[in-house]
């Protein structure tokens, strides 16, 4: 009924697109690997456009698991050219890495791996300082991955960061490399044992790939001749909604864009050009690291969820904490980013749960909000009113039509649709592509 009188469902659904877009709709692990995996088998192009390894993206497929943090994860179908765009930025013995996850399972890339010449570059460094500042902060700590992202976004917008583009020339990339490190270290006191020698021998063997396999370009230009032939291009998000550095629970945040708008910033392309956005929503909610939480279940739901989940990162192994769908967060999401159509990720991880509830409220001295809160004194202040389902205790892993789900949980998927006033275009059950 939603989609009545509006364009046709495989366009929303980001099938017959040709420019579509897949954010995290809540705190990030929403499962947006798995949707951008089976979109990229009809793309041409699947792009990075925010955040560095702090990303975890789990997908299975040809019967093994991957785990991706830089790699976009068009890179597992054979016809998909992945791009890291200007607005991401890279450890590249990270990179390097996951590249021989697929060298080892004999996956080939060549020429389907393309990198910004914009992007910047994380160094040994950056990762070093992440961890004094979140020693620094002590109880108050953000949680951060430890991958040097926001040090990295730091020294971009100090203007001292190193660009792919600097790596080319290497005479000015060493002189520029001193000067960053010389600059850390006087700020963040990095010890004197620091190998520079080795860490600049590392990048000249990167360089050396670089150079020989024709990987950097200019994204912006390449992404947007590519539209202007007619080409299908993806944008993968990183990170998620509830995490972007001005519109998330801020301090504890990620240090990008992660909304609709980093897609235009990290890609470097018109808003005009994104023909639908897809936003992936867990039937329950996850965040990892600290912050406030509204609809968090710390009892035994909690701990069901987080285990039959397997809700740990695949960055950093650490358990997530685990609570209700939360509806005024999402419809906050839809606001920032006005997604064209929902994909509903893991909804038979509640198969076995009696009742199920959903925040549809937010209330502060029992007064209720029409808005996020802005800061965490006033969120932490924030009781989420739920209502509750009757749960449908039966196994839908293995269903592939929406008609044959029990009639319990298509309630509870309509309810959804109805309050948040957005087609539900896709739904997850099962970690498989299938």
């Amino acid at each position: 009924d939603l989609m009545e009188g509006k364009q046709d469902f495989d366009y929303i659904a980001g099938l017959s697109s040709q420019f579509s877009s897949v954010l995290g709709a809540q705190w990030g692990d929403e499962g947006k690997g798995k949707l951008v995996d089976i979109l990229s088998g009809k793309a041409d192009l699947c792009v990075r456009f925010n955040g560095g390894a702090n990303a975890g993206h789990t997908v299975k497929a040809y019967g093994l698991s991957f785990a991706f943090h830089l790699l976009p994860c068009g890179i597992l179908m054979p016809n998909c050219v992945n791009i890291l765009g200007n607005g991401v930025v890279i450890h590249f013995p990270t990179l390097f890495n996951e590249l021989k996850q697929l060298d080892e399972n004999k996956l080939d890339y060549t020429g389907r791996l393309l990198i910004s010449n914009r992007a910047q570059i994380v160094t040994d460094a950056h990762l070093e300082v992440d961890v004094i500042i979140e020693e620094l902060k002590g109880d108050k700590f953000i949680g951060t991955t430890k991958k040097g992202i926001g040090p990295a976004y730091s020294t971009k917008s100090l203007r001292i960061g190193l660009r792919v583009a600097d790596l080319l020339l290497w005479d000015t990339f060493v002189e520029k490399y001193h000067k960053l490190i010389n600059e850390l270290t006087r700020a963040y006191s990095l010890p004197k044992t620091y190998d520079r020698e080795k860490e600049l021998e590392r990048f000249q063997s990167f360089r050396e790939f670089l150079v020989k396999n024709n990987v950097v370009i200019d994204c912006s230009k390449y992404v947007n001749d590519a539209l202007d032939q007619g080409k299908k291009v993806i944008a993968e998000g990183a990170n998620a909604t509830m995490l972007d550095i001005d519109f998330g629970t801020y301090p504890y945040v990620t240090s990008s864009s992660t909304t609709v708008g980093g897609i235009c910033t990290g890609m470097g392309v018109s808003p005009l050009r994104i023909n639908s956005c897809l936003g992936v929503v867990k039937a329950y909610c996850t965040r990892v690291g600290g912050g406030p939480f509204p609809t968090e279940c710390l009892n035994e739901t909690g701990e069901y969820l987080q285990t039959t989940g397997h809700e740990f990162g695949a960055t950093t192994g650490r358990k997530r904490r685990c609570g209700w769908l939360d509806l005024p967060m999402m419809k906050y999401s839809q606001l920032l980013n006005r997604f064209s159509s929902l994909c509903l990720t893991k909804l038979d991880i509640l198969d076995g749960m009696e009742e199920i509830e959903v925040g549809v409220e937010y209330q502060i001295d029992e007064k209720s909000i029409d808005y996020m809160p802005p800061t965490i004194e006033e969120l932490e202040k924030v009781k989420c009113v739920t209502r509750k389902f009757p749960g449908w205790k039966s196994d839908i892993s293995q269903v592939k039509e929406y008609k044959d789900l029990p009639d319990k949980c298509k309630e509870y998927v309509e309810f959804i649709e109805k309050e948040l006033n957005v087609p539900i275009t896709w739904i997850g059950v099962g970690p498989g592509r299938e």
